[in-house]
C-alpha cells in the first residue's frame, strides 16, 4: 500500500537524475521557478554550469528529495539508476520519470517500487528541450492518479499542457504514438526541402509556403529554420530518436502491426546515423536525403 502522497508544501525540494539536454532543460525550469534543485549526473563535470545557476551536487538524489525526476535515455538505465539507489528507494516518496521508455519496463517499476512505498510516475515530455526550456512542452503522464494531481506544482513549472491517461504503461505507449507521428512529420518535412532544393526553389521560400499551406505542421516552427541554415546544434539528438522508432516497431510487432512508413523511418535514421549524424539534432536527417552534391 502506498503512503499518502507527499504535499510539495511539506519540502520543495526536487532532484534530478540525467543532465542530458532534456534533463539540463528540466533543471534550469526548476531553478528559475525558485525550487531547490539537487542533480546527479554520471559525468559530474557536466553540470558544472547548472550548480553554478544555483543546483546543488548530490551523491545521493533518492535520498535528498522526496520527489525525484529521472531524464534518462532508456529504461535499461532506469533500471540500472533504480538498482544503485535501491537503499534509498523508501517511502514516502514519488519518482517521476521522463524517460520514453519500454512501457512494460515501467509497469514493472511501478510495481516493484509500490512495493516499498514509492509511487512512480510515468511522465514522458513532447517536445525538445528548447521547447522545456521554455515551459512549451507537453507532459504526458500516467500511474496513480491522487499523486498526479499531488505533482501540479510540477507540472505547472515544465510545461504548458498535461494530460493523464491512465495507470502505469499508459504514458510510455502514447509518448511512442506521440513520437511517431511527430518523428514522420519532420522526416516528410525533410524530404519535402530535399526536393525543393532539387528544383532550385529557395529552401527560406519554400519554408515559408509549407507554413503557410495545407501541409502546416508545428515542425516547420522547430526544426523547419534549423534545417534551412544547416543548424544541428542538438535539442533532441537523432541517435535518441532512433531508439524510440525501434521501441514502436518492438511494441507494434506484439500485435502484428506493420507500421510500413516507421519501417522506412527507421532505414533513414539508420543511414543519417551511419553518416555520423547520431549526435546531432534530429533535423539532420535532411541530410540523409539531400544528395551528397548539396551537403
Amino acid at each position: 500500500m502506498l503512503n499518502a502522497p507527499l504535499n510539495s508544501d511539506s519540502n520543495p525540494s526536487v532532484s534530478v537524475v540525467g543532465l542530458g539536454l532534456m534533463g539540463t532543460a528540466i533543471t534550469e525550469r526548476l531553478l528559475d521557478a525558485g525550487v531547490k534543485t539537487f542533480v546527479w549526473n554520471r559525468t559530474r563535470e557536466k553540470v558544472d554550469h547548472l550548480i553554478a545557476q544555483g543546483a546543488t551536487w548530490t551523491d545521493r538524489p533518492m535520498a535528498e528529495s522526496p520527489r525525484v525526476i529521472l531524464s534518462l535515455y532508456s529504461s535499461d538505465i532506469v533500471g540500472e539508476v533504480l538498482a544503485r539507489w535501491k537503499h534509498d528507494l523508501v517511502g514516502p516518496k514519488i519518482l517521476i520519470d521522463t524517460t520514453t521508455g519500454d512501457p512494460q519496463a515501467s509497469i514493472g517499476f511501478a510495481s516493484a517500487l509500490e512495493s516499498q512505498g514509492v509511487a512512480y510516475l510515468e511522465a514522458p515530455i513532447s517536445g525538445s528541450s528548447e521547447q522545456t526550456r521554455k515551459g512549451l512542452a507537453t507532459l504526458i503522464a500516467s500511474g496513480n492518479r491522487q499523486v498526479f494531481d499531488s505533482c501540479s506544482d510540477l507540472w505547472d513549472i515544465l510545461g504548458t499542457k498535461r494530460f493523464y491517461v491512465g495507470p502505469s504503461g499508459s504514458a510510455a505507449r502514447m509518448k511512442l504514438v506521440t513520437n511517431l507521428v511527430l518523428g514522420l512529420n519532420r522526416a516528410a518535412l525533410a524530404e519535402g526541402l530535399a526536393l525543393a532544393e532539387s528544383m532550385d526553389i529557395d529552401l527560406a521560400n519554400a519554408l515559408e509556403v509549407l507554413r503557410g499551406s495545407g501541409a502546416y505542421s508545428l515542425q516547420m516552427d522547430t526544426k523547419g529554420g534549423k534545417m534551412v541554415a544547416g543548424d544541428y546544434a542538438p535539442q533532441a539528438r537523432l541517435s535518441q530518436h532512433l531508439k524510440d522508432v525501434r521501441l514502436m516497431l518492438q511494441s507494434a510487432e506484439g500485435s502484428e502491426l506493420a507500421l510500413p512508413l516507421t519501417q522506412a523511418h527507421r532505414r533513414l535514421l539508420e543511414l543519417a546515423e551511419s553518416l555520423g549524424l547520431g549526435e546531432h539534432d534530429n533535423s539532420a536527417v535532411f541530410e540523409a536525403i539531400r544528395p551528397r552534391r548539396t551537403r
